[in-house]
């Protein structure tokens, strides 16, 4: 449905985006600050996904170019995974309407915890590239396809899922999995973005204006990734993982909360 909003309400929105787009291409997450500024301006929930991956495709595509300038993308390896990505995000999409999400509303936060455990106290995170533990090939398979899916689905901590993939099973280095994570989210995110678009649930004038400030706040996140590494990704990667899966429990419709609460 249309939905018009003030110049002083978009600003904030931009400014929401810049922040989200600043603090995806460090270490995923951004949607938590977007979805929540684009349901507060009055969209539908649906509408506010869709319209939300619209400037992430913006912000995923700067930052990926960011690091692709910096020569930090592995693309011979990476890019029959993006087609698959592609494919995946597009079907978890399109299981929006069809598929209940009670259980990965109970899953996610408990993942993303462990995620943040893993990368607040490995001893081994660095830099430079390590021992590879799983074939591109499987991979792909077993951890792209499913993320890539769970993106077009639903998707808060999908990128850390995928950086947790390339240090734990790739053998990255923390700043070329987050090189990877971004090339493997615009995929996703474009696919998911087209069959929204499809289903005319994007709002055009507010996903534009926040893709813009996106694709402003994630060169800046990129280019501070890049110089930094691990100082900066670890840290970040670790709060933002606490804080999605924080927000995920707390929200009233969480099983967990059913599960957890004192009868």
């Amino acid at each position: 449905m249309p939905v018009e909003l003030g110049w002083d309400v978009l600003a904030l929105l931009g400014l929401a985006a810049f922040a989200s787009g600043f603090v995806d291409a460090i270490a995923g997450g951004g949607g938590m600050i977007t979805i929540p500024s684009l349901l507060l301006a009055g969209l539908d929930p649906v509408a506010a996904v869709a319209t939300n991956k619209l400037q992430g495709v913006f912000g995923t595509g700067s930052s990926m170019a960011a690091y692709a300038r910096a020569r930090m993308i592995d693309w011979p390896r990476l890019g029959w995974m993006m087609a698959g990505a592609a494919l995946a995000g597009m079907a978890g999409a399109f299981a929006v309407k069809s598929l209940p999400d009670h259980i990965l509303k109970a899953l996610v936060p408990l993942l993303l915890l462990g995620v943040a455990v893993y990368f607040a106290f490995s001893p081994s995170l660095k830099d430079e590239d390590a021992h590879q533990r799983m074939r591109p090939a499987v991979f792909g398979v077993v951890l792209v396809w499913p993320v890539a899916f769970y993106d077009g689905f639903f998707g808060p901590g999908a990128g850390s899922f995928y950086m947790l993939g390339g240090v734990a099973l790739l053998g990255f280095g923390v700043l070329r999995a987050a090189a990877q994570t971004k090339a493997l989210n615009f995929a996703s995110n474009l696919a998911s973005l087209g069959f929204f678009i499809s289903q005319g649930l994007v709002v055009w004038t507010i996903g534009l204006v926040m893709g813009t400030a996106a694709f402003a706040g994630a060169q800046v996140g990129s280019r501070l990734a890049i110089r930094h590494g691990v100082k900066l990704i670890k840290p970040m990667l670790v709060v933002m993982c606490l804080a999605i899966a924080v927000k995920l429990m707390l929200d009233p419709a969480n099983p967990l909360r059913q599960i957890l609460a004192p009868h």
